[in-house]
């Protein structure tokens, strides 16, 4: 079946005025102003009051903590004595509460145009094992692309890290799963709609032996490597005090400086590392409204792309932002980024950038992220039709300015997902109901 989506009011994407023609689960064509298709089409969606984007790009997620967002006590803390506060609630957590949690998450993202997200999870009570199954399942169920991120924890508070520990595991039993998961679950090939990822949580919760020994591993099965890296000022203090050096010193004599890597954050990184993380070719998922709720400083993108690191968009996770919309985080990227380095510092199309393409090199993904011909389609629709649009001039630069927060459509690998604020075969009401009963048996109030 081929489709044209035909005469956008404004696409992102060069010489597609004219719409783009989708074949299976790829574009087959952009069209210029005035153009027409060169093959037959099935069917034809006209989207002249659609701005079309490419499908937008999460990289850096924590699914399950949609169970603890505005959580009373762990408002108004730093990032460290914010973790304290909210790990034994998160202990808690059983695999219905963890389902409901993700299924929500993704939803979330796709009605705000994502198409593709990272989920970084490190927590694992016992009966929490098969943590990234249940993720699989729940993002094929709704036909979002993902890359999960195994993540794991061996440093406990009784070993000098910071999570209790019955959230974490061995080092054996880390590695063992982490080789079951990549057989299961990932593909490597163009248009993979499932992928895995290797990622130790953090400095301060993980051993230097686990770090060696999962890039070792995920060298030898050829997966990607993600961690939280250079987040607070308390987290140099104490890589510093603990190992002798900075965060980016510490992992690099792990085996963490590549173009295998991207890292959470990259809030404190000075000049020498900004080259040399350009220099490597690794990514850093720039988390801007996460980085705003707990204080823990401003990113430089712009600086770390011009050293030839890539730069990719997230919502973080939503105890520490308390929502995962991505559209959303585009203008705060945007916001963010003019109110700490000037007017000329960012454009809307730069925090558009880290949200597609900036994103898709994040993954080490050259087949999502841009419209043109023969990558992945998939695409993000939304109308100006809000109050809060009139009077526009630029459509693509007012998603950004103006504040979009829903995308009307929302295709995934050639297929609709979301249509005028609906996941397709989801019940968001009832999904909402429970997820809010599940959050209330993890606070422990029911």
């Amino acid at each position: 079946m081929a489709l044209w989506i035909k005469s956008p009011l404004a696409v992102l994407g060069r010489n597609a005025e004219g719409g783009i023609v989708v074949e299976g689960s790829r574009i087959a064509q952009v069209i210029g102003r005035g153009g027409s298709p060169d093959v037959a089409v099935d069917e034809i969606f006209d989207a002249r009051e659609h701005v079309v984007l490419p499908g937008l790009i999460n990289t850096h997620h924590h699914f399950y903590q949609t169970l603890t967002r505005a959580y009373r006590p762990a408002l108004d803390k730093g990032l460290f004595d914010w973790l304290r506060a909210l790990y034994p609630v998160w202990g808690r957590m059983q695999a219905q509460e963890f389902r409901l949690a993700t299924r929500l998450a993704l939803a979330e993202l796709l009605l705000s145009g994502c198409t593709t997200t990272v989920d970084h999870h490190y927590v694992f009570p016992p009966g929490l094992e098969e943590a990234i199954d249940i993720q699989m399942e729940e993002a094929e169920r709704l036909g979002v692309r993902v890359v999960l991120c195994r993540g794991s924890m061996d440093l406990s508070v009784d070993s000098g890290g910071l999570p209790p520990r019955n959230v974490t595991q061995g080092v054996d039993t880390i590695l063992k799963d982490c080789e079951r998961v990549v057989r299961r679950w990932h593909r490597a090939q163009a248009g993979a709609m499932t992928q895995v990822a290797f990622a130790p949580c953090s400095p301060f919760s993980v051993s230097a032996d686990l770090m060696r020994e999962t890039a070792a591993l995920a060298q030898e099965l050829d997966v990607r490597l993600h961690t939280h890296l250079a987040e607070t000022e308390d987290e140099t203090r104490y890589c510093v005090e603990r190992f002798g050096v900075r965060p980016l010193e510490y992992v690099t004599r792990l085996g963490w400086l590549s173009d295998r890597v991207w890292f959470a954050h990259g809030i404190h990184f000075n000049e020498q590392e900004t080259r040399l993380l350009g220099a490597a070719g690794a990514g850093v998922a720039h988390c801007p409204s996460s980085n705003m709720v707990l204080g823990s400083g401003i990113c430089h993108p712009r600086a770390l792309e011009a050293s030839g690191a890539a730069v990719g968009l997230a919502v973080d996770g939503s105890a520490s932002h308390d929502a995962s919309n991505l559209i959303q985080e585009v203008r705060q990227a945007f916001l963010l980024q003019r109110s700490a380095r000037g007017v000329g510092a960012v454009s809307h199309l730069d925090a558009l950038r880290w949200a597609t393409a900036g994103a898709a090199r994040c993954l080490g993904r050259a087949d999502i992220g841009t419209i043109s011909p023969g990558m992945q389609a998939d695409l993000a629709l939304f109308r100006l039709d809000e109050l809060r649009f009139s009077g526009y001039d630029d459509p693509v630069a007012a998603l950004v300015l103006c504040g979009a927060h829903e995308a009307d459509r929302v295709m995934v690998a050639g297929r609709w997902r979301a249509r005028h604020g609906v996941v397709l075969g989801l019940d968001l009401k009832e999904l909402r109901r429970e997820h809010q009963r599940a959050a209330q048996r993890v606070h422990g109030v029911a």
